[in-house]
């Protein structure tokens, strides 16, 4: 990559020489940048602008610290300033009649490559500008061709292509043949940049305009800026509890495996997460009105299969953990746990770990192998496993007695079921057939079925069923569309794969048939709204209708089995259940909060984690509650910074490839070029604009930090005008005095 600074004032275009650069080398093919800080009070006053181009894609949006060369259109600008960061060897291209040896001579220069023209007498000889204020630009164009051996003719076209006409071609020709260079710079340069000069050309006023004034205006300050980072609307909604931001900003960089580490300090499922998550945090997205949201849950996905990294556990501790239930939460909870040291073991009464992610979640959503990918990162941790071990009310007793804690995490076991008159030969619970459609134990082909409800079970079934070769498949939904709790891309995809949905539809009664099952259902409309805040549907009257159907699945919703606890037991979030089981024995999940997502659970296991680890050391891990007044929305937004981009989409395997596979349906994105649409609300992703449009030159960055010379700054609010992202902000200024 070649990256150039350029130093003039205000009117003689130098950030439209850098334009003219960039539009040069990209009609040579190559990826370029082209960037000013602009004058934003008054012509002639210093200004700086900058050029990258590169044979490769450029990620990089920051202002250039460390030049590989340097163009000036102004010699009274030449000061210390000048080659600051300048690479060794670099040329310094001044505009001047001065010969080249009055510039070559002086210490500051010593280690680079000094080239001169008299751009300004080439552009009034082409009448480029006026007499007075002369238009340099595009002489200099020229010069920079011939320095850096860049094609002349790509700068001509240049000019045609931006319209530049009349005298410019003949300029920048002159230019050409007429620059001055000195010889290759010395092998050995010993630290050029804080050399003093020894001479310089004398400005248009006495002192060096270069350097600050020597005014202190900052004394004019009515309000100062300063620096803040606030919440981003993704990082605020996440249930899981992820820094969104925090791993978008590393993908951008092309870091795939730090940000897998910034994802596993809050979660242990990316890759799970990254496939099944309803995408809370791309519902909130500021993009999502502006041309649509980041591709958040894609790109979780994208971290946790394409990324490497191993969390390692803390300095072991002598307490022990049981965790009964290995979904979400109680492998949260585990990993979590086992980070902080305690020796962990999770009781599981099925073959597998994993859960309803395992049992209840079809392989074209969710892959076993990227499951078990995520769960081995946990058990890499040291964590040990009880499979088809089913705790019983007695054992649950023993279990407090025999570890230092208990956390219990074992969901929504029981169904809700409706009863559909005498004969339910054919009806079974949803869940039920997820799990005997992934051991291969149920045949449907050539069977018109019948799911009932409308969450992700019941699409989940539906699709499942339309993969085993059922003839038909019918969704029926007591609400409309809008009140469906299940994930709209799932809802999309079922009925693009040919399943009907009928809404404001319920079941009524199962008639017994000697051919077929007749199911009678009865239309609903919408009345008031119930304790869910969704309007509760109201039967219409005289409106039965017949389905014919060989089987029914119902999957109406799930509710927690209390039968592990004592009689009367209550669960609360923010303490342990106490009573009998004493206070190290915590809830944690879906039993805990009925939430009903793998998202919510992995935050509610990691929150239960670290209260359990509160009572044995007093250390307090989970996050305070988030206030909203933290949070970036999307007025505080400079949208209009940011080029219109849409969402980049995964790509989804054929319909026609769908019928008789279990083939994941969304392959993924084939790159992290997505989350660089992500507008870092509330956060500095170090874009320096506020010190590209710093009028004075007040604002530097050191490190993540921005430094304000508040001995200098007027308090004018560019800064804050042009922060993209709402980082930078004006505070009143205390004044002293009448």
């Amino acid at each position: 990559m070649i990256e150039i600074r350029i130093h003039g004032r205000g009117g003689q275009g130098g950030v439209t020489l850098a334009k003219i650069l960039a539009t040069s080398q990209h009609l040579e093919g190559k990826s370029v940048q082209a960037f000013g800080i602009y004058a934003a009070e008054r012509s002639g006053a210093p200004l700086q602008a900058f050029i990258r181009f590169d044979d490769q894609p450029i990620l990089n949006r920051n202002q250039i610290y460390e030049p590989d060369h340097v163009i000036l259109l102004d010699p009274t600008l030449v000061s210390p300033a000048i080659t600051s960061g300048l690479k060794p060897g670099g040329f310094i291209l001044i505009n001047t009649p001065e010969p080249l040896e009055t510039f070559a001579k002086q210490d500051q220069f010593k280690g680079y490559r000094v080239a001169v023209v008299d751009a300004t007498s080439i552009a009034r000889k082409n009448k480029l500008g006026t007499k007075t204020v002369p238009i340099v630009n595009t002489a200099l164009a020229g010069a920079t061709a011939k320095i850096l051996q860049l094609r002349l003719q790509a700068v001509l076209d240049a000019f045609e292509e931006m319209g530049f006409h009349g005298g410019n071609a003949e300029a920048a020709k002159e230019t050409y043949e007429k620059v001055s260079v000195q010889g290759n710079a010395p092998e050995k340069i010993e630290s050029p940049e804080v050399n003093i000069p020894t001479a310089r050309v004398p400005g248009m006023i006495e002192g060096n305009v270069g350097a600050l004034p020597a005014i202190k205006t900052g004394n004019w300050a009515v309000q100062q800026p300063g620096q803040k980072t606030s919440t981003p609307p993704c990082n605020f909604i996440c249930p899981a509890g992820n820094d969104v931001q925090g791993f978008l900003a590393a993908l951008a960089n092309d870091h795939v495996d730090e940000a897998l580490g910034v994802l596993a300090r809050t979660t242990p499922f990316p890759s799970v997460c990254g496939r099944v998550c309803p995408g809370f945090c791309m519902m909130q997205c500021n993009r999502a009105t502006v041309d649509g949201p980041v591709n958040v849950r894609a790109l979780e996905r994208y971290a946790g299969d394409h990324g490497n990294h191993q969390p390692k556990p803390q300095k072991k501790r002598k307490e022990s953990v049981a965790v009964i239930g290995s979904g979400p939460a109680g492998l949260s909870g585990a990993y979590q746990l086992a980070l902080l040291g305690y020796q962990v073991t999770v009781f599981e009464s099925e073959e597998e770990l994993g859960g309803l992610m395992r049992t209840g979640i079809p392989a074209y959503r969710l892959p076993r192998e990227s499951l078990d990918k995520d769960i081995d990162r946990i058990l890499n941790l040291g964590v040990k496993t009880e499979l088809k071990h089913k705790v019983s009310r007695e054992e649950m007793a023993e279990l407090k007695d025999k570890f230092d804690g208990v956390m219990v995490a074992t969901g929504l076991q029981k169904n809700v079921d409706l009863d559909l008159g005498e004969d339910m030969r054919s009806v079974m619970q949803g869940i039920e057939f997820l799990n005997w459609a992934r051991k291969g134990g149920i045949r449907v082909e050539d069977e018109d079925i019948v799911v009932i409800g409308g969450g992700n079970t019941a699409i989940d079934a539906a699709r499942s069923a339309f993969r085993l070769g059922a003839r038909s498949v019918k969704i029926l939904y007591r609400r409309t569309r809008e009140e469906m709790p299940a994930i709209d891309e799932e809802v999309d995809d079922a009925i693009d794969e040919g399943i009907q949905v009928d809404f404001l539809r319920s079941p009524k009664r199962i008639v017994k048939s000697d051919k077929r099952m007749r199911l009678v259902c009865q239309r609903m409309e919408l009345g008031e709204p119930d304790d869910s805040g969704r309007r509760r549907p109201v039967v219409v009257e005289n409106s039965d209708y017949d389905v014919f159907c060989d089987r029914v699945v119902l999957a109406l919703g799930q509710y927690r089995d209390l039968s592990l606890f004592p009689e009367d037991v209550e669960l609360v979030k923010d303490h342990a259940v106490g009573g009998e089981l004493g206070e190290t024995t915590y809830a944690a999940g879906d039993l805990l909060t009925n939430e009903g997502t793998v998202t919510a659970a992995i935050g509610c296991g990691r929150d239960m984690a670290f209260r359990l680890h509160e009572h044995f050391t007093g250390e307090k891990l989970y996050d305070p509650p988030k206030i909203e007044e933290n949070v970036v929305r999307l007025e505080q937004i400079k949208s209009q910074h940011f080029p219109h981009e849409e969402t980049h989409r995964e790509n989804p395997i054929p319909f026609s490839d769908r019928k008789n596979s279990f083939e994941e349906v969304r392959q993924g994105l084939s790159s992290a070029e997505e989350a660089q649409r992500c507008f870092s609300c509330g956060v500095c992703n170090n874009c320096d604009r506020c010190v590209t449009y710093c009028p004075d030159g007040v604002i530097k960055r050191v490190g993540d930090e921005l430094v304000f010379d508040y001995e200098y700054c007027k308090g004018c609010g560019v800064c804050v005008a042009e922060c993209s992202r709402s980082v930078v902000y004006m505070k009143p200024l205390a004044k002293s005095g009448v």
